[in-house]
Parts: structure tokens; sequence; C-alpha cells
């Protein structure tokens, strides 16, 4: 184990090298005045720039894509359709309509309207009437439709954030992470691609009104094409975006800001340094044994590790005195039987700077198992679980 982690940290320290030498000119890395955020790559996942990514913290309006994330589910199954209505209760006129002052789609008391207009009314204008009557017409309560909010995210792999209510409204227990906000945006950019285009909607016309979409960096000619923003006292100005530059999409989540200003030319900096400040770099080449893993109970003590194809990472360019560390990742030991093909474990590669606790970058890759390891026979099992113990074999 110890030999094939100094082979990838040798690697590492090339790729340090290398993105040194590719910045010779520039310098200095990112900073931003949000009390909270993140920046990742879509493609890989892999996290660019982070701040405090895993604090939970009041997401505002931003959670509402969670709303939509349950009610897209909903309609992929086939359970609605866009032509199903749902029908504003009182409670969703007083609390979340024209009575409450707060962003609303101005739905009539004990109107019908259709699924295709609410998802509008959330994703242009974060109407709160909207998004009550949404919860209300699929779970019968806000409280009944919090509770699907909270299983959808755990479903997705979302383990932190908790939901209260449809709409993001102050509560004290309604909270999630600026990386839990990004993993939602790459889902749903990723499961419901024909929907996610009402993000970049630029206004919805409803009865008399016309909104326009609250996202300001939608015309600001930098890529930007969603996704959700947020305001309440306690959250303060945040954003969830993504933009896509020269065939690369990023996802940006910042929290925390005073006023609306420097929220825009906050995220609008954030986005500009990630599209020019990103390489990726090829550490091994398709087939090539990364590591191995640790197998227990099987024919073989151990499962070598590679790639699907070439294994890259993504990490910024600077700052230049950034220190890459590459790791293993994975529960172990596995258990047999293991197949070909596999995915198993993980290839982490994080970047830090000096006098920081926290990386600044973080890529991750999957791994997957070279060979099959078949279970052994009980006596093996047995020997093998006294030489764990004894032994305290430690996975990669």
């Amino acid at each position: 184990m110890k030999r094939m982690l100094t082979v990838a940290a040798a690697l590492l320290a090339g790729l340090a090298a290398w993105l040194g030498g590719a910045v010779a000119q520039q310098s200095g890395g990112f900073s931003t005045t949000a009390r909270n955020a993140i920046l990742m790559d879509y493609d890989s996942g892999s996290i660019i720039y982070q701040k405090a990514a895993d604090e939970l913290v009041p997401p505002a309006s931003m959670s509402k894509l969670m709303t939509l994330a349950v009610l897209f589910r909903a309609l992929k199954d086939g359970k609605y359709t866009p032509e199903t209505e749902f029908q504003t209760s009182e409670n969703a006129w007083r609390t979340g309509g024209a009575p409450s002052g707060t962003a609303a789609m101005f739905i009539p008391i004990h109107n019908k309207t259709p699924i295709s207009e609410l998802i509008q009314g959330i994703a242009v204008q974060s109407g709160n009437d909207a998004a009550i009557t949404v919860a209300e017409g699929m779970a019968g309560s806000v409280d009944a439709f919090a509770k699907m909010m909270e299983a959808e995210a755990r479903r997705i792999g979302l383990e932190k954030s908790t939901f209260r209510n449809p709409t993001g409204l102050p509560h004290p227990q309604h909270l999630m992470t600026a990386r839990e906000l990004a993993e939602l945006a790459r889902y749903i950019i990723k499961t419901y691609p024909d929907q996610y285009k009402v993000f970049s909607q630029r206004e919805f016309a409803y009865r008399r009104h016309k909104f326009y979409n609250r996202n300001p960096l939608l015309s600001a000619d930098i890529g930007v094409d969603g996704m959700k923003t947020g305001h309440t006292r306690e959250a303060g100005y945040g954003m969830v975006v993504s933009s896509v530059r020269d065939g690369r999409r990023l996802i940006g989540v910042v929290l925390g800001f005073e006023n609306e200003k420097e929220r825009q030319s906050e995220t609008r900096r954030m986005l500009e340094w990630g599209a020019k400040s990103v390489s990726s770099a090829k550490l091994f080449n398709a087939g090539e044994s990364v590591g191995y893993a640790r197998v227990w109970g099987g024919t073989d003590f151990y499962v070598p590790l590679a790639g699907d194809g070439e294994l890259e990472v993504i990490l910024p360019k600077f700052p230049l005195n950034q220190k890459i560390r590459g790791e293993i990742v994975y529960e172990g030991p596995l258990k047999p039987p293991v197949k070909k093909g596999d995915q198993v474990a993980m290839f982490r590669v994080t970047s830090t700077v000096p006098g920081s606790n926290e990386p600044i970058a973080v890529s991750e890759t999957p791994l997957y198992a070279e060979n099959d390891v078949e279970e052994a026979s009980f006596y093996w099992r047995g020997v093998d679980s006294l030489l764990h113990l004894a032994l305290r074999l430690i996975p990669l």
C-alpha cells in the first residue's frame, strides 16, 4: 500500500510543478466576501474552490430547487402531467401570496393552476404561493411535503439538509450547506435537462402580471443559464448559479452577502475566475493501476484499481504555493465477491495552502476493480480475520 501511495505522490508532485509552470506569469488565488461559497466542475464534480461549504445555514429561496426536484421527479415518473392543476388554498394565498408581502406569483385564492405555470412561477418569480400550492397539491400539507423533500434529499445523497417548508421562508430547522446546494443543482441539470431550461427563462407572464427572472447574471454574457437566487434577513443574499464557457460547465453557490450588488459582483467574479483558472491533468493512462484496495475474506488480499480510461484531475492553476495530496478512499476492507469493473473506491486529490485547514479544492475520480475476487473458504476467511485484527491492516 505504501508503495502505491509513493508512486501517486511522485505523480502529484509533477502535477504541482506543471500547474505552477502553467501560470508562472500569473499570481493570486481566489477569495470572496461570501460567508459560504463553493465552485464545482459539473462534469467531474470536482471542487475548484470552497469556503465554509459544509456549514448548515438558512438557504432562503434557493431551497426551492428541492421543491422543484420533488415535482420534476413526479412528472418524470408519470404521476402528473404539465397540464395537471393544483388549487391554491387560503393558507397558500395568505402565507405565500399577495397578503404575505413576500415574493409571490399572485395566484387568486382557490384558483386552479397548471403545473407548467407553477414551475415558471417558482423558477422565474420565486413565488412562495406557487411553492405552497405545489406542496399542498402533492402531499396535502406543507409539513408532509417537507418530509418528501427531506426523503428526496437523502435519496440523491444529500446527508445534511433539513427542510420544513417548500419556500425557504425562515425556520430554525430549515437548513442546507453550500456543498449540498451545488450537488442538488448538478443533480437537477443532469437528471432533468428538459426542465432545466426554465431556469434560463427571462420572463413569465401570468394573468395581468409580468415577472422577470431574479437572476441578474442571465444577461451578463458570461454563459450563465440558471439557477436560483435567495434572500431573507437570516440568510442574507445568496445565489446558486450555473454557466458554460468554452465547453466547461461550472456550478457556483454563494451565501451570506449583505446586499444584491455584492452578490452579483462576487458571483460573477467567481465564475470568471473559475473559467480561466482551472486545468485538467492526466495522472494515469487507461488501464494503468492506481493502487490496491484491501479485500477481507477473499481469494486475494487486494484488488488492483484503475480509472475508467485515463485518470484525470481538475484543479485550480493557482495559488502557486498550493500543496497537492492524493489518496485512495473507500469503505473497507471490501467484502467478496468483487467483480471486475465494480466501482469500489475514489481517487481524491486535495489542494491546500499553508495556514489553512480546509482544502481550497477537491478533485475526485471513481476507481474500479481490475480483477474478480471471489469469496475464500471458511478456513481462509478465519485466517484473514485474525490477520486483520492482529496486524491492524488499514485500507489505502
